[in-house]
Formats: structure tokens, C-alpha cells, sequence
């Protein structure tokens, strides 16, 4: 983009500023000024204007850099190859960037791509979440579709290659579910990943002679969470194969020794539930009942050998499981970004937002409120455009925030206090 040589206005007597003149000629100047100035544009007018240029120098100098970056990825060297996908992945996830990365994915893509190939550990677990952020920039178009299915073997024989690295495998994990929920056309695509995650997690890809609880760790838990988030857009017909007999490979992963696995195993059984309401099928299998005698457990679980802060978060997540389970009622989530708000109210919609929020950190929010894609999916409909005077109005002093802090924090404690008292009722 060409860069904008708009200079700051001045007025008709500034370009003779140098040249000698008599005190008379520098007031008749100066008031010729003024008249011209009051004649033109207001001084509102020509604010708006200096900040509009000052924006658009700002995108292009930000533009600049990020051309260096993806030139940087062809770099010999691996610590400024990883100084560039570093810098790329803050970026992406932090801007909307899909016109920028519009007539330059191809060149992105063939650099990921090699990346992905020839670099070692944290340089392939870079590149696989920087091509999940451009996915995820490009959107589920035929741009996006392309860049999915380019990249899906080499994601796949990542994922599948045990003499990578843990890290690695972890990041084709998350990308290979992510780009396949965004850019998958075909059913074919979908189903083949989902048989790729489920051979990462299932039990029966953790044998080698020793116990599956002490082999979970990080690289099973991407590949679970992946696994569930596709299988909120699983036809009818593929979600019912997985009803009948496959699901009851998850609950052998309630036993494992990672509290994070537990957890999501624990979710992933609750979302099955969900879904198998929603198509009105039977899950009274004869195992159901051991299953709720094992979400009760890790319910009331107060074992000593287990972190303080594990025991408090699986006991909080699994009461809701167990909740649902029996009575099909969710505790609802709101979650705010700027004036407006989102409801969460079911395992489903959650599984989709904690899969965003993962990959896009703290820019969850600016892309709630800007990207096309992500109002789509969670049904926020066109971004909102607001003035300055609006986003003003918006902003909560820090006296109000405190008063709010404040009466959250003694209904807490009144609330938890109640529960602390009939501890002994429920147990």
C-alpha cells in the first residue's frame, strides 16, 4: 500500500514565514490566517483528519512489519525463523487481519508449510498455530478451505509421527481440529479427522505394555478437545454411530492421573448427553450407572495426594456434569466484550468458545467484536459500529468497578457460606 504523504494543513502565510517582513505585514498575515482558517474547515474537522492520518500511518507501518515477518520465515536461522512466527502469532490473534492476508496466504501457507517440515520442536508447534490463526483470519470461504486442505496431510502425519516432539503433536492437534471446524466442506474431511484425534486419545493407543493414566498428558488433552469440538457439527447420522458404541471409550479417561484430561473427558461425556438428547436417543446403557457412581467420586473427591487447587476445580466442574447428567439442567455463562454480551447455555457452545479461547488468549474478545467468522458462529450477527462518543459513554470508572467488586464479593461469601454449612448433608 502506497504510504500517505498528506502532510498537516498550514496555512497561506506559513510557506512565507521565512522571508523578511514589517510588523504590520506579519499582523495582517496572521489575521489573514485566522479569517482563512475560520473560513475552512472547523478545528473539529481538521482533528478528525490528523487522527485519521495518524491511524492509517499506524496500519501501515504495523502492515510493514508484518511483511518482514513472513519474509523472516525463509530465514537460515531457526531462532530468527521462531522470532517471526512468534511475532506473526501475536499478531494475528490480537487484529483482524483477513484483507491484509487476503492476496498473501498463498505465500504464508508454502512458508508454514515448510516450517511444518523441516523445523524441529517449538518451531513446529509455532507453525501449527500460526496456520490455525490464518485459518481462522481467512474464514470458512473457499480461501479458508484452501488453506485447510493444502496443510491437512502434513498436520495429520505430524500428529501421527511419534518420534516428534510432544509440542509439536500438540499444536497439529489443536490446528487440525480447529481449521477442519472452520474450513471443512466435505464430509469425508471431517469424519477422517476425527478418526485421527480418536486414535491420539482413545486408551487403546496408549498401550506399549504400561498403565494409560501415567501416558496422558497435554498431547491427549488437545486431541480430546479437538475431537469434542467437531463433534458439534457431526451430521445426525455420524453422532448416532458414535452414540451406539463409541463414546464409552471416554470414560475409562475419568481415571487418568491428569486433572485437565479428567476434566475434559468429563465435558466431552456431558456434551454427548446433550447431543443425544437433542436427537431424543437412549444412552441407558448398563454401564450409565457405574458412570455416575465415577462422576459422583470426582464430585466429593478429597484425596490428600492431589493438589488443593485440583481438587477444588474438578469437584466445581464435575458437580455441573453430574448435575446435567441426571437433571438436564447447565449453569449459564455470560461473557461480556465491550457492550455487549454472550450467553453460554450448553456444552456444546462452551466446547466452541474454550476452543477459540485457547488459540486466540486474551484477543478472544477484539475478535468477538470484529471477526465476521466468530459472530457467526456464536449468532452475534454484523459488528457493532460505534462513535468516540459511545465508547465514552461505555467505559465504568474505577469507583463503580469497585462498588461492583465489592457487592460480587459479599454475595459470594454469603453464598458460600451457606454451602460450607451443609457440607455434612451433602457428603
Amino acid at each position: 500500500m502506497p504510504r500517505s504523504r498528506r502532510a498537516a494543513r498550514r496555512g497561506p502565510g506559513s510557506a512565507r514565514a521565512g522571508s523578511p517582513a514589517s510588523d504590520e505585514e506579519a499582523g495582517s498575515e496572521v489575521l489573514s490566517h485566522c479569517s482563512s482558517a475560520s473560513e475552512g474547515a472547523s478545528p473539529a474537522e481538521e482533528g478528525a483528519g490528523s487522527e485519521a492520518a495518524c491511524e492509517q500511518g499506524q496500519e501501515e507501518e504495523a502492515e510493514d512489519r508484518l511483511k518482514e515477518h513472513m519474509d523472516s520465515l525463509l530465514d537460515k536461522s531457526a531462532k530468527t525463523r521462531q522470532a517471526a512466527l512468534q511475532s506473526l502469532r501475536l499478531a494475528f490473534s490480537s487484529k483482524t487481519l483477513s484483507e491484509f492476508l487476503l492476496e498473501r496466504r498463498l505465500t504464508l501457507t508454502d512458508s508454514l508449510e515448510k516450517c511444518l517440515k523441516k523445523g524441529k520442536g517449538e518451531e513446529q508447534a509455532l507453525a501449527g498455530t500460526v496456520l490455525t490463526l490464518l485459518c481462522l483470519q481467512m474464514g470458512s470461504g473457499p480461501e479458508g478451505e484452501e488453506v485447510f486442505r493444502s496443510l491437512k496431510p502434513l498436520l495429520i502425519s505430524v500428529l501421527t509421527d511419534r518420534v516428534a516432539s510432544p509440542g509439536a503433536r500438540q499444536s497439529c492437534a489443536t490446528a487440525l481440529g480447529m481449521c477442519c471446524y472452520i474450513a471443512a466442506a466435505d464430509l469425508e474431511d471431517l469424519i477422517s479427522c476425527l478418526s485421527c484425534l480418536e486414535g491420539i486419545f482413545s486408551p487403546a493407543s496408549t498401550g506399549e505394555g504400561s498403565s494409560a493414566p501415567t501416558q496422558h498428558g497435554p498431547l491427549h488433552c488437545s486431541a480430546l478437545q479437538s475431537w469434542s469440538l467437531l463433534l458439534t457439527i457431526c451430521p445426525p447420522s455420524h453422532i448416532k454411530s458414535i452414540l451406539d458404541n463409541r463414546w464409552l471409550k471416554l470414560p475409562p479417561l475419568l481415571s487418568s492421573s491428569s486433572v485437565a484430561l479428567r476434566i475434559l473427558a468429563g465435558e466431552t461425556i456431558a456434551l454427548v448427553f446433550e447431543l443425544a438428547q437433542d436427537m431424543e436417543e437412549d444412552l441407558g446403557h448398563q454401564d450409565t450407572e457405574f458412570l455416575r457412581a465415577q462422576l459422583k467420586v470426582l464430585a466429593t473427591e478429597s484425596n490428600k495426594y492431589r493438589a488443593k487447587t485440583d481438587r477444588r476445580k474438578q469437584r466445581s466442574i464435575f458437580r455441573d456434569i453430574l448435575r446435567f447428567i441426571e437433571t438436564g439442567e447447565y449453569q449459564e455463562e455470560t461473557i461480556r466484550f465491550g457492550l455487549e454480551c454472550m450467553y453460554l447455555d450448553s456444552w456444546a457452545r462452551q466446547r466452541t468458545y474454550q476452543a477459540f479461547k485457547e488459540v486466540l488468549g486474551s484477543g478472544i474478545r477484539h475478535h468477538l467484536q470484529n471477526n465476521d467468522l466468530l459472530r457467526e458462529i456464536f449468532g452475534l450477527g454484523p459488528p457493532l459500529v460505534l462513535d468516540a462518543a459511545a465508547l465514552k459513554a461505555s467505559k465504568v470508572s474505577r469507583f463503580e468497578k469497585h462498588l461492583y467488586n465489592s457487592a460480587a464479593f459479599k454475595a459470594r461469601t454469603k453464598a458460600r457460606s451457606r454451602v460450607r454449612d451443609k457440607r455434612a448433608d451433602v457428603l
